[in-house]
């Protein structure tokens, strides 16, 4: 007995990782900052306008509140599983099964709607380049950046998160320089709303259809929350979710607020990025091309920090006997997951695949399919901390407003025909999933 709690804490020291809070606040910040938000944001704008800010205000509560479940957990008992083991324990193996299947389903679509997006950013360069072509080629770039391992993965994607911020910031400040006139008389302006319909574009069903796309601006959390692992001290997630949280929360609201008041509503599509839009309303010609570039990087960012993470959770889930053992597999040297590796990249493969056969309208259902599949993971999370964790009634009303916000957001895609489809394929997705975990829980019993 003496020998084993001897042994004990050598056990916990060696599963610590290295990472620091702040470290794991800039890797949230860079997972976070994708093309859901320089792109997807564009698809909230066309629905809401003005509005869309309330909408951003909504959805940061419920992802603050989501990662603080998720942080909560991980601080009073960590997991290599992260957020999917939390649903086992709290709910059996059914619960760990079909969360673990929802998220990499999820995190699929999600990979198609990233090279969509940065297929659609460079054909602003290349517009005669098929889209299937330029989604292949990142496809194949954001795989060898994963196959060099997690240090590559970590210092890659905290090196474009610095880009992709400094980029926002300057924006930011580029606006509040032109608006009053202070880089000239000629440039200074403003399109402010002239009424109330002009602030509600879409009235209430325009503000509850765009949720699902706000939201989907902050996918990546759940990315942050694996990386949690590589905590120097696990106590530190929450602080580290609350700071991240914040920051974001501030910089999206600031800067698609600008973008707003110096580009008039109508000439924000979703063929490209808002703050292209803007900037090229300014007549800015060579900041169009340099924010277009930071947008591309930003979206393969998001890309390779995806399909670490959706990679690196199969394996998990494989090991657990919850997948094929062939997706556990691991090269020798240093482990890494090439068999699930495989899996992502068929699922890839089906990605530019449709990108191939549905050009004009599969950056919507791609994006509102992915949104509504990561929207049910957070509910396992939601659902999971309620069961695990000891909450005081304040804590007990918190997750139900955060699960509210989300099945708003879920519900709301039933009422525009541009996000029903999403709807319908996420439907599809779970009923499968659910299916499977129907006829293998008499297996686990």
């Amino acid at each position: 007995m003496n020998d084993s709690a001897a042994e004990q804490p050598k056990e916990t020291e060696k599963k610590k990782g290295n990472m620091s809070w702040w470290q794991l606040t800039l890797f949230g910040l860079g997972t976070t900052t994708g093309t859901g938000f320089l792109l997807g944001s564009s698809l909230a704008i066309e629905k809401s306008g003005f509005s869309v800010i309330i909408n951003f205000i909504l959805a940061a509560a419920g992802t603050f509140l989501v990662f603080q479940a998720l942080a909560k957990m991980f601080a009073e008992h960590s997991e290599k599983g992260s957020f999917r083991t939390y649903s086992k324990q709290a709910f059996g193996h059914w619960a760990g099964f079909s969360h673990g299947w929802v998220y990499w389903s999820s995190e699929m679509l999600i990979l198609g709607s990233q090279l969509t997006a940065i297929g659609l950013f460079t054909k602003f360069w290349f517009p005669d380049i098929p889209l299937w072509i330029l989604t292949s080629g990142y496809a194949a770039l954001g795989v060898g950046v994963v196959l060099l391992g997690s240090a590559w993965f970590e210092k890659t994607v905290n090196m474009l998160a610095i880009v992709k911020l400094a980029a926002i910031i300057m924006f930011i400040i580029l606006a509040c320089l032109v608006i009053p006139g202070v880089l000239g008389s000629d440039n200074a302006h403003m399109h402010t709303p002239k009424n109330f319909q002009d602030v509600f574009k879409g009235g209430a069903m325009g503000l509850w259809t765009s949720l699902i796309y706000v939201f989907f601006c902050f996918s990546g959390i759940e990315v942050m929350g694996i990386m949690a692992a590589e905590l120097k001290n696990p106590q530190d997630a929450p602080k580290s979710g609350r700071f991240m949280v914040i920051t974001i929360t501030l910089l999206f609201i600031v800067s698609i607020g600008l973008v707003m008041l110096v580009t008039p509503i109508e000439q924000i599509t979703t063929q490209e990025s808002p703050f292209v839009s803007a900037l090229k309303d300014l007549n800015y010609h060579i900041l169009v091309h340099i924010f277009n570039g930071v947008l591309i990087i930003a979206g393969f960012s998001g890309l390779v920090a995806s399909l670490y993470s959706v990679t690196l959770v199969m394996s998990m889930i494989a090991d657990e006997g919850d997948a094929p053992k062939l997706f556990g597999k691991k090269t020798k040297k240093r482990h890494f997951p090439y068999g699930s590796l495989g899996l992502t990249i068929t699922g890839m493969i089906i990605s530019i695949t449709i990108a191939l056969l549905l050009p004009n309208k599969v950056y919507e259902y791609i994006t509102t399919a992915g949104g509504l599949m990561l929207l049910y993971t957070w509910l396992y999370i939601l659902c999971a901390s309620h069961k695990l964790l000891k909450l005081s009634a304040w804590g007990r009303g918190q997750t139900y407003i955060a699960i509210g916000l989300l099945f708003a957001a879920v519900v709301g895609t039933l009422f525009d025909q541009i996000t029903r489809p999403g709807f319908f394929i996420s439907l599809g997705f779970v009923t499968i999933i659910g299916t499977v975990t129907f006829f293998l829980r008499k297996r686990w019993n």
